[in-house]
């Protein structure tokens, strides 16, 4: 990501955040506000069409009903209402589309245009793919939402991981060490890791360690670019846990 740390400890508080630029913009809109809201769009895309989808829309209503969401998100003033959502992006977002289904979704189709409107990029086969193995389809539509939003977060995370170590010219080591990302302590076989990267068992313990605790930066990083601040950060850490298991 262009506005993201990459390297050391963060800091305490977020003045750059993607969305801390869209909020501070919402009354004057700047090139840097709209490319920052379009980034968030994209990449928070999914967990919006899961829940439309788990609400009981249709594959091909869902792709509309998202993909007119976000046209008019981004083309209207729906940021003044933010500040009742205290400044977090996934209270906004899932605010918004809550009222844009219940007010505004039948007007907008029946107005739909053609060409000239932003669009964010969806791949709804990959979505259907996705949502057809969600194992948590048992999940009321809100929690499947904070559910699939942790998800997002955590494979954004995953990339920029993976990206610093390509940068650094070390992709096959990445490969080899990202097992150790989800395993439970005391849950990682270092001798068969050490065999794999060609290293000492130490070494290899260090290497994990290391991809962990960066792993933990980039995603709290990744939080804070939700929210309008750092007071939020380990709030919203402990709910994505939460939801991440299912117990949100």
């Amino acid at each position: 990501m262009t506005d993201s740390q990459t390297s050391g400890a963060l800091p305490q508080a977020f003045p750059h955040t993607r969305w801390s630029v869209v909020l501070a913009a919402r009354r004057e809109p700047s090139p840097a506000s709209a490319a920052a809201l379009e980034t968030i769009c994209r990449a928070y895309w999914y967990p919006l069409y899961a829940y439309v989808r788990r609400c009981g829309q249709s594959p091909h209503d869902a792709q509309d009903l998202t993909q007119e969401f976000f046209r008019l998100l981004l083309e209207k003033r729906w940021l003044d209402s933010v500040d009742r959502e205290k400044g977090r992006l996934r209270a906004f977002l899932i605010t918004a589309l809550k009222r844009f289904m219940t007010s505004e979704w039948r007007r907008a189709s029946s107005q739909r245009r053609g060409g000239g409107h932003l669009h964010v990029q969806m791949d709804t086969a990959f979505a259907e793919s996705r949502y057809a193995a969600d194992g948590n389809s048992e999940l009321p539509a809100d929690r499947a939402f904070d559910h699939q939003w942790a998800i997002a977060l955590h494979d954004l995370t995953v990339a920029r991981l993976q990206g610093e170590f390509e940068a650094g010219g070390k992709p096959d080591e990445f490969e080899k060490l990202k097992e150790c990302l989800m395993a439970a302590r005391g849950g990682i076989d270092y001798a068969s890791l050490a065999g794999r990267l060609g290293v000492s068992e130490g070494a290899a313990r260090v290497a994990a360690h290391r991809l962990r605790k960066r792993f933990r930066e980039i995603y709290r990083e990744e939080i804070s670019h939700t929210l309008s601040g750092a007071e939020d950060v380990e709030a919203e850490v402990r709910h994505l846990a939460r939801a991440l298991a299912g117990t949100g």
